[in-house]
């Protein structure tokens, strides 16, 4: 009897084990976590695995050397706010309402917190917060631990409350990582790593001593968001995550340079992405498929498993992914509306893979950007006003003026002039690619509701449904 009783506990011990064990360990079809790691204003022309030569990204280029490096993702507005509102809603600006910057988007809509919480997902996001509110929109699980302030003058952050989010259930995750990093005013990092005059400058720049302080700066924030990545791809593998988890690094839109942010050349809008997915995706591997953000949570949803949602702008990359189509989309769109960062100044674009059609739609007015070119200043130590007073520099007129004033119609060959430098507009052997384009993006517009130069102005604060 005694022994029967011994045996009895032993297999009840042995059951509990079993079955506990069968709790930690997914199904070999259980559907995959996603970490997705947001810069903030990334020139990512300076990740070395897209060819920059002022510092080495370490763990960025490791996902790269793991997963697949996107060539062509493309903002279609180079500001935060309505960049990440399509990241999330997957509709252009437009259509979310978020067509200005610190816009809010339209009180009837659904997010990819929505979708992926159908499919059996939590969906948190820890770090810069902009595009979170309200909750019946951006239904997010907040996780503390990184800077949600964008603008705060430090980014300390801990992976303690994302540890606990990663491994407190078998329920699948989609973890927003958004790194305030390198956003302005360029605090943080390390500064003695850079020699300011060794620098290699973008084209479109002009060389002053203030320029290269600045850029110093604003490298450090770039090692300090790559030291990021690095601890994230750590701690899953650390907890035995990593199996099982899509890792996506978004370097967002351009830096808070001249020409970049708040235009719609690509040093505004061209960005980066990696997306690591042990067993689907080809390691060392590189596409050239035209995407955009709004294209993101669409490919989420097919990825966990869901149907194609109707009414989204975006379109899912998926089959990109796991490398049975080379192409996603013909054209990439852009907008930018300037108010509340300038005087009005609206912008519209189309790409295809190499060519580029810019439409400035009050040409005769200047562009002007409070940021950058503050009237108010009474000082002239910043990084535009250095190059405005560069009287030896022959090419620094040029390229303020260039940046000021615009012709209605600009259009480039991005794969010979991949800063822009030589408008093509009026050469007739591209006229029919000219008229071409625009009447593809001017259909754009009409289908978006978008009137063009009469939508950039103020609005109240409360934004209604249309």
């Amino acid at each position: 009897m005694l022994e029967s009783f011994k045996i009895c506990i032993i297999l009840n011990v042995f059951i509990l084990l079993s079955t506990a064990a069968v709790g930690r360990r997914k199904p070999a079809d259980a559907k995959p976590n996603i970490v997705i790691i947001m810069a903030d204003d990334l020139d990512s022309r300076q990740l070395s695995c897209y060819g920059g030569q002022n510092l080495k990204t370490t763990h960025i280029d490791a996902l790269a050397k793991d997963g697949l490096k996107f060539q062509n993702l493309i903002a279609s507005e180079a500001m935060c706010v309505p960049t990440r509102a399509s990241l999330f809603t997957g509709l252009y600006p437009v259509r979310h309402g978020s067509f200005q910057n610190h816009k809010p988007v339209y009180d009837n809509l659904k997010s990819v917190g929505h979708y992926l919480a159908g499919l059996g997902y939590r969906v948190g996001l820890t770090g810069k917060d902009h595009v979170t509110k309200p909750k019946s929109i951006f239904p997010f699980d907040i996780v503390e631990g990184f800077e949600p302030n964008c603008v705060a003058p430090t980014d300390d952050y801990r992976l303690d409350d994302v540890k606990k989010y990663i491994t407190a259930s078998d329920k699948p995750y989609c973890l927003f990582v958004m790194s305030i990093n390198p956003h302005a005013p360029w605090t943080v990092g390390d500064t003695t790593e850079f020699d300011a005059a060794k620098l290699k400058l973008p084209a479109n720049w002009v060389d002053t001593p203030v320029t290269r302080r600045q850029f110093v700066k604003y490298l450090a924030e770039v090692r300090r968001l790559d030291d990021q990545v690095g601890e994230i791809n750590a701690l899953l593998k650390q907890t035995g995550q990593d199996k099982n988890t899509i890792l996506i690094f978004l370097g967002e839109q351009g830096a808070q340079f001249p020409g970049a942010k708040w235009n719609l050349y690509d040093t505004g809008q061209r960005s980066s992405m990696v997306v690591k997915w042990p067993g689907k995706v080809k390691p060392s591997s590189e596409t050239r498929a035209l995407v955009q953000y709004e294209d993101i949570t669409p490919t989420l949803i097919d990825i966990a498993g869901g149907k194609s949602v109707a009414g989204l702008d975006g379109r899912s990359f998926l089959p990109v992914i796991t490398g049975k189509s080379k192409e996603a989309r013909n054209y990439a769109f852009g907008i930018h509306n300037n108010i509340p960062e300038g005087d009005p100044y609206p912008i519209r674009s189309i790409r295809d893979h190499r060519y580029k059609l810019i439409l400035n739609l009050t040409p005769d007015k200047q562009y002007y950007n409070r940021f950058m070119m503050d009237r108010n200043r009474k000082d002239r130590n910043t990084v535009w006003f250095s190059w405005v007073d560069d009287i030896t520099n022959p090419n620094a007129k040029k390229i303020t003026d260039r940046f000021q004033n615009r012709p209605a119609v600009e259009f480039y060959d991005t794969e010979k002039d991949p800063f822009e430098l030589k408008n093509l507009a009026a050469d007739p052997q591209y006229a029919q690619r000219i008229a071409g384009l625009r009447t593809k993006l001017e259909g754009w517009m009409k289908e978006q509701g978008d009137e063009g130069a009469a939508i950039d102005r103020v609005y109240p604060k409360k934004q209604e449904a249309k």
